[in-house]
């Protein structure tokens, strides 16, 4: 399913710019266990360039996130991560 993740229109969208790592984190699992609830499989989380610090620890914590089934880097975007929830 994530891999054609562009054929989705409207996919749900947690913009992080301006938050810290730590609240980024909390705000990322609030979203996910959201979606899930509300049945959503894809989501995009805006982590933006930087100096790849919020990227860093959204994919670590991704990474050790018993409800991701598999999160990637948009292709036409380095600056989002899109998300499946399992």
């Amino acid at each position: 399913m994530i891999e054609n993740y562009m054929l989705f229109n409207n996919l749900p969208e947690l913009d992080l710019h301006g938050q810290d790592r730590f609240s980024a984190v909390i705000l990322a699992d609030s979203f996910i266990k959201e979606n899930l609830k509300m049945g959503n499989k894809l989501i995009k989380i805006v982590h933006g360039i930087g100096e790849g610090i919020l990227k860093s620890e959204i994919h670590k914590f991704l990474k050790n996130n018993k409800l991701v089934k598999e999160y990637r880097i948009d292709i036409f975007n380095q600056g989002v991560t899109i998300v499946e929830i399992k």
